[in-house]
């Protein structure tokens, strides 16, 4: 089995659309003390740029902020193997794409020319305004993605959804709609 690799990867900044509304009741925090067996928090010393100009990223104590330009990735130093991923994000405009690659081919990572992406397994990190700004540049339903964290192989990388499915079967959709506007944190 081939080493899994944390790498968050900034897919575009999108513009416009109008913001989706909110959930009835806030979704409950995640919450992390530090303080279980085999946590880990990271910080910028765990991760190196892969294609990204040196302003692509900027850490801020223990957050991180990309511009989207280029398109690109960080990766951790180190594999990680059988984890559990808690991320705070927030897009700062309506319409925002990016992902975390929770899984890559180590190969596709060497030599990544910048406005690239590597083969490997997204959880897509879309901002809700996406979608209507996606059917009306395309004039189609966006009915094969979400903005609440779908999760599909990029590239050469293959996997088996687990339900519930898009309706193309090619990823993985998440059980509940929980993600928040542009401008609020997730």
């Amino acid at each position: 089995m081939r080493p899994l690799f944390w790498i968050f990867s900034v897919l575009l900044a999108g513009a416009g659309a109008a913001l989706a509304g909110l959930q009835d009741a806030p979704a409950p925090r995640a919450w992390i003390d530090g303080s279980e067996p085999g946590w880990k928090p990271l910080g910028q010393a765990d991760f190196v740029n892969v294609n990204c100009r040196p302003d692509t990223w900027t850490w801020r104590g223990d957050s991180v902020a990309c511009t989207g330009q280029p398109v690109g990735v960080i990766r951790s130093v180190r594999p990680y193997r059988n984890f559990e991923l808690i991320a705070e994000w927030r897009h700062l405009r309506p319409a925002g794409n990016s992902g975390i690659f929770v899984w890559a081919l180590e190969d596709s990572l060497r030599g990544l020319e910048p406005g690239k992406l590597p083969h490997g397994i997204e959880v897509q990190v879309l901002d809700n305004g996406y979608t209507e700004a996606y059917e009306r540049q395309s004039g189609r339903k966006a009915d094969w993605f979400t903005t609440h964290g779908d999760v599909f192989p990029v590239g050469r990388a293959r996997m088996k959804p687990f339900p519930p499915v898009s309706p193309d079967g090619s990823r993985s959709f998440p059980r509940k709609r929980l993600s928040r506007s542009a401008g609020q944190w997730n």
